[in-house]
């Protein structure tokens, strides 16, 4: 698309263990093995053109970026403003910020910024999805977001 600057990455947290089935604190609810997977494919999916690497501090987040971020040197930066419940507004004006950005969060923060972009009348193409693994690619463009596509999770 002419006069994109670049791209920027929301992905949600890969699979992970049942909620409901977890004793400990939820924030330290690891990835299943399938999830284990699907952080792998992310890496390969987001690679070259990502050049800062942020996640929700719950350990689910992370480790769904952390293959990424070691296979470009980076380390993962925890972000409590990526965490569930929080408020979207901060991570969208990371997103138009930063081309090259790749964010991991939770459900409710991809539904937010992702309905709040299309109500804008932002072309979002992919319909309204953040199925676990997803990821939602943001052309970024004068410090604003001007398109967004969905990448379906891999494997």
């Amino acid at each position: 698309m002419p006069g994109v600057e670049g791209t920027s990455y929301l992905v949600r947290h890969a699979k992970a263990g049942s909620r409901e089935r977890w004793t400990a604190p939820d924030r330290d609810r690891p990835l299943t093995p399938a999830g284990r997977i699907q952080a792998v494919a992310l890496a390969s999916l987001l690679g070259p053109s990502s050049r800062v690497v942020m996640s929700s501090p719950y350990v689910r987040c992370v480790e769904t970026v952390a293959p990424l971020a070691e296979a470009l040197g980076l380390h993962v930066e925890e972000e409590d403003r990526l965490a569930e419940g929080a408020d979207p507004g901060w991570a969208m004006a990371e997103l138009a910020s930063v081309a090259g950005s790749v964010l991991c969060t939770h459900g409710d923060v991809m539904a937010s910024i992702v309905t709040s972009l299309a109500d804008a009348h932002i072309p979002m193409v992919g319909g309204m999805q953040w199925a676990k693994a997803g990821t939602w690619a943001f052309d970024v463009t004068g410090g604003r977001i001007t398109g967004g596509r969905y990448l379906p999770p891999p494997g």
